[in-house]
């Protein structure tokens, strides 16, 4: 990879983005309500980059982010990234949510604490919000505090975040309710969920996500 490009690419989501430099991926975008804006926000992100057919250890990447958006399971982990210009602690973030595999979770505080400080937290999410390479680094996965669902960046916010984790199974909570069995992306929330849990009998549904074990 001798020279920065961008193309875009069909997945089970809609069209996605990524660009490319010699030493290996400089971001993904994931889709926005049109080619053109998904286009021109590649462009804004990479002046130098041109649109042209991918290279085949990126069409490797594209491989995988395709298949792991069709629900299976797929180990990006080994995907080259460009981190120059990337702030140190950045890396250190990306590297650790790099290993959070399909389906599971982690929060920022527990990112932070395996980086050796749990008051850094929130230092970790902003981390988070600025990730140039989604699902590659899957910022998807990090959760809030408590169970909370956190901030996306990505165009659709918290609604793609959830529609993200719902394709690859993963289960915020500890038991199954009414709700909690449909897809994240459509589980009603609020007062429509305490509704549905009071007609139950359950009272308040549990949002506690298991500690992942190292």
């Amino acid at each position: 990879m001798s020279s920065q490009g961008f193309t875009l690419f069909d997945t089970a989501v809609g069209r996605c983005g990524i660009a490319w430099g010699a030493y290996g991926i400089l971001g993904v975008q994931l889709p926005e309500r049109r080619d053109s804006a998904t286009r021109a926000r590649l462009m804004r992100r990479y002046p130098d980059a041109a649109e042209i057919p991918p290279p085949p250890l990126v069409q490797g990447a594209i491989d995988d982010i395709v298949a792991l958006l069709r629900g299976e399971k797929r180990d990006l982990s080994a995907i080259s990234l460009d981190m120059e210009g990337v702030p140190p602690f950045h890396r250190l973030v990306y590297a650790v949510a790099r290993t959070i595999p399909p389906g599971t979770t982690l929060s920022y505080g527990d990112i932070a604490a395996r980086l050796g400080d749990r008051a850094a937290a929130r230092d970790v999410g902003e981390t988070m919000g600025q990730n140039p390479f989604p699902l590659i680094v899957p910022c998807h996965r990090v959760l809030a505090s408590g169970g909370k669902v956190g901030g996306f960046s990505a165009a659709g916010g918290v609604t793609t975040k959830l529609h993200l984790l719902s394709i690859e199974g993963a289960q915020i909570g500890d038991s199954p309710t009414l709700f909690e069995a449909l897809p994240l992306s459509v589980r009603p929330k609020g007062r429509q969920a305490r509704r549905l849990a009071a007609m139950r009998g359950e009272g308040r549904a549990s949002t506690t996500v298991p500690a992942r074990q190292k």
